[in-house]
């Protein structure tokens, strides 16, 4: 039963995770411009995805369709927004997007078939394991590359709040979820991922109360 409710939650989070750019896009779509937006955290987050998934199928390990499930659909979320920040993004900004996005495919072709060679599959689990913790972690800290624009200016506007919850809600409802299926590969960067979650809270609400948020001109300098 604790299982249902906890993959139940994790699906809704997900879902709130991957929604939560919405508000940036409509704002990138409508000023025809990437702005300060960096493009870092869905290129982040397709490769986490993409990891996660081939670790949640039968071929790695048993019993982790959730995880299959909502990386499936974070994988298509994440190229819509990369294709849409390659559309808005300057050229120097938008090639560079593109050498990541095929970085990214060329890493997980590399993963996948590397995998697929090792016979012994407890073996082939650990390495694909630790493998998707890593691109776990990364995927939670990389919003935290923001951080000196947010202190340099003392605004939050380019440090989406409800991208950071979702992050936190989602990652406490996997940490449980992996806890209670005994799977240290799912509970473990998900936990990080919670404490980084609070992190990126606690400096929102700083800063938050630092200075009124106002609408800007597009900064000169990129962080992309």
């Amino acid at each position: 039963m604790r299982m249902v409710l906890h993959s139940f939650a994790g699906h809704i989070f997900a879902f709130g995770l991957f929604l939560s750019p919405l508000d940036t896009f409509r704002r990138v779509i409508r000023n025809q411009t990437t702005e300060q937006f960096s493009g870092l955290p869905y290129i982040y987050a397709l490769l986490n995805c993409l990891i996660c998934l081939w670790y949640g199928t039968p071929l790695i390990s048993p019993r982790n369709t959730m995880v299959v499930t909502i990386n499936s659909i974070g994988a298509v979320f994440q190229l819509v927004y990369i294709f849409l920040f390659i559309t808005y993004a300057e050229k120097g900004r938008k090639m560079k997007m593109i050498g990541l996005l095929l970085a990214v495919f060329a890493i997980f072709i590399a993963i996948v078939a590397g995998s697929l060679q090792i016979a012994n599959v407890p073996l082939r689990r650990n390495v694909v394991g630790i493998l998707s913790c890593a691109s776990l972690v990364s995927m939670f800290a990389s919003p935290l590359f923001i951080i000196n624009l947010v202190i340099r200016t003392k605004s939050v506007e380019f440090m989406p709040f409800y991208l950071s919850l979702s992050t936190f809600l989602m990652s406490v409802s996997f940490f449980l979820y992996g806890l209670f299926n005994y799977d240290l590969f799912v509970y473990a960067p998900n936990g990080i991922g919670a404490v980084l979650g609070i992190v990126q809270l606690v400096l929102y609400f700083y800063y938050s109360r630092v200075a009124k948020e106002e609408p800007r001109e597009p900064l000169l300098v990129s962080y992309s």
